[in-house]
């Protein structure tokens, strides 16, 4: 912007802000949440800075907080630590009861009608692991990785509400969230501004950059708390049979446990729990940022066991989600695999949720016009996590009026084809079967880690060996020699050897992975290994009627059309041909033998002749179960090097312990 352009925004910004303003501290409404107000003032900031001379004494400005340090000696943890996933809406929350009861069923366990939880606040806060030993702390740690994290004994001494001896002398290892309150905060943040620093962001990073301080005076001085909520590991005293009993213990123990948890009988008493918090959480002296839900029985949550990251029993019922405000500098369409055209917005960069965000996808064009959202316009944003960031609504008292409105275009961008909006659906498609970026997306999307796996293969060679004509399907990938590839910029003998090798590789692969590979729309992974382990050939599957598709479980009539459909167009069937005529070798996905017909198998650490994957797959084709946890009713746990916890947990449950060697005994 030049610099009347800048002096009308900061005008316009500040008019806008002192009208949200008024709105929430003088009517008691509010139109956009706090976080996206405190954005619109951020902006202003940035902007009087570059022209001091149009700062008013009632212009408002943003504070920005400094970033923790990592100076610290490594602890490995004894229980490995997780993190929740998360839910941001109740259909959510009942998703997960019921994927909770239907491993629990699969388990053999007969359910009542209602399962039974806890309902505990969501600290912001950072989390901590402690350790005591005959009732005497001996160390704290950070999370780290949820297998390593920092040692800062010595900083979580200071805190009060941390005991250094228990009220029984018992070894345990707890599980916490470190926090600063908001009136210290508030102090922190004034004394601060009094030296001229620089201002914390919020409680939490306080309270992380206090502990991981190398003075504990540092921490001493911000007079931190700390709520303890789980006893991860015991001895000398059994660990309780339910979650509300464990919180009750933890309290006897001598912790400060949050006294606002609620035990609930059904899955459904969450929501009014969540909507009180979410509306009463301003009157606790700390930062909450959702409600956490845990099945109350230790036994039901250990035989529900973990994913990769996270309990399957918990999640974290999250208040909405932060936002901010940024500017759309353009919208651009991005074409898939199955030649579905999104709308991306690319925005002005900007902080949202821990991570910078400098992209948007629109969805489509209903979702645009629903909006109302131009180029050029200031629009809010919200990223909740992992989730990728959306845009919310338009600040539309900041139009110019030199907003661009956007359509989708009438023919696709990549080909020039004319799009084509199918009925019933809201999405525009490239209708050709020739377009180059559609092609270039589904060769990725076959190449990829979880169909062929060809190492070294990525989206920017695809497209360079496209482009110089030497690939124009998958099955041109498993033809090419040593010959084509030396003389092309990038490729030397070396890199032209080795992708060489990760084709040869790649020829053989198992079903689910091929059909995966084949980039059928609404078949991902998981429906991909359903139809392979219901078919056992691909012969079969092409074979299906729709009917016969919709019989097997999961698979709805819009899936089995799309399935039905693929393997009813002869080009299609060509390739398939074309791919087996080049060498590739389609493993059946049926059982190799019944040796482990009715075992049940856990994985820790690492093999030394099968990766993890193929381990998992051999186990399965023999007829035994993997799972991801270790609970009474695991058969086997198959230890590799640098075992997890799972192996003390088979100790202690005197699950039976295996090594490689053996395990290739067993499957003969």
């Amino acid at each position: 912007m030049n610099k009347p352009e800048t002096k009308t925004r900061i005008e316009k910004l500040k008019k806008e802000i002192n009208h949200h303003r008024y709105l929430y501290h003088v009517l008691d409404k509010q139109e956009i949440s706090e976080a996206a107000l405190d954005s619109l003032k951020h902006e202003l900031y940035i902007l009087e800075q570059e022209y001091p001379e149009f700062i008013t004494p009632d212009s408002p400005t943003q504070r920005i907080g400094g970033a923790p340090l990592d100076k610290f000696e490594k602890v490995v943890h004894k229980v490995r630590q997780w993190s929740f996933n998360d839910a941001f809406d109740e259909q959510e929350i009942l998703d997960f009861d019921n994927r909770i009861r239907k491993v629990l069923v699969d388990l053999g366990e007969n359910l009542p009608a209602s399962l039974d939880y806890t309902a505990e606040l969501k600290i912001d806060g950072l989390h901590v692991v402690l350790t005591y030993e005959k009732g005497v702390l001996k160390n704290g740690a950070t999370r780290g990785d949820g297998k390593v994290g920092e040692n800062v004994t010595q900083n979580l001494k200071t805190i009060e509400s941390i005991p250094l001896k228990l009220n029984r002398d018992v070894s345990v290892i707890v599980e916490g969230e470190v926090f600063m309150s908001k009136d210290v905060f508030d102090k922190l943040n004034k004394d601060r501004e009094e030296r001229g620093e620089a201002l914390f962001a919020n409680p939490r990073n306080a309270a992380a950059g206090a502990i991981r301080q190398l003075n504990p005076q540092v921490a001493k001085e911000r007079k931190l708390g700390c709520f303890i909520y789980d006893l991860s590991a015991a001895e000398d005293i059994s660990l309780p049979a339910t979650q509300a009993e464990e919180l009750e213990l933890l309290d006897e123990l001598g912790f400060r446990v949050n006294k606002n948890w609620k035990y609930i009988k059904s899955v459904e008493e969450v929501s009014a729990f969540h909507k009180y918090w979410q509306e009463h959480k301003e009157e606790e002296n700390y930062w909450i940022d959702g409600v956490v839900l845990k099945l109350n029985s230790r036994k039901w949550q250990e035989m529900a066991g973990h994913t990769g990251k996270a309990p399957r029993w918990a999640i974290a019922y999250k208040f909405p989600a932060e936002q901010v405000t940024t500017v759309v500098e353009d919208i651009r369409i991005q074409i898939g695999r199955t030649g579905a055209l999104t709308p991306v917005a690319h925005l002005r960069p900007v902080s949202v949720a821990g991570s910078t965000v400098s992209r948007s996808t629109l969805h489509n064009q209903d979702e645009i016009e629903r909006l109302d959202v131009r180029i050029g316009d200031t629009v809010v944003i919200q990223k909740a996590g992992d989730i990728i960031p959306e845009v919310v609504s338009v600040v539309k008292g900041l139009r110019s009026g030199k907003e661009k409105e956007f359509t989708m275009p009438e023919k696709c961008p990549f080909c020039d084809s004319t799009v084509v909006r199918r009925e019933g659906e809201v999405a525009y498609y490239c209708p050709s079967k020739n377009c180059f970026a559609v092609e270039l997306r589904k060769l990725s999307h076959a190449v990829s880690k979880k169909a062929f796996n060809i190492e070294g293969l990525g989206p920017n060679k695809v497209k360079h060996l496209a482009e110089e004509g030497l690939i124009s399907d998958l099955a041109d990938i498993f033809e090419l020699k040593k010959g084509d590839l030396e003389i092309l910029d990038r490729f030397g003998e070396k890199s032209a050897d080795n992708l060489l090798k990760s084709i040869e590789k790649g020829r053989e692969i198992s079903l689910a992975r091929f059909v995966y590979a084949l980039g059928i729309r609404h078949v991902g992974e998981e429906m991909a290994i359903v139809l392979a382990k219901y078919y056992n050939t691909l012969q079969k599957i092409e074979k299906a009627s729709k009917e016969e598709l919709e019989v097997v479980e999961d698979i709805g009539p819009k899936v089995a059309e799309s399935i039905f459909e693929y393997f009813a167009d002869e080009e299609n069937l060509e390739l398939i041909e074309k791919l087996l005529k080049a060498g590739v070798e389609i493993r059946e996905d049926g059982k190799v033998s019944r040796k482990l017909d009715g075992l049940s198998f856990v994985l820790t650490g690492s093999l030394g002749k099968f990766s993890r994957e193929e381990a998992k797959e051999l186990i399965r084709k023999s007829g035994g179960q993997m799972h991801s946890s270790v609970t009474k009713n695991t058969d086997y746990v198959i230890a590799g090097e640098n075992p997890g916890s799972k192996l003390e947990k088979a100790e202690e449950l005197g699950v039976k312990i295996i090594e490689e060697k053996e395990f290739l005994d067993l499957v003969g």
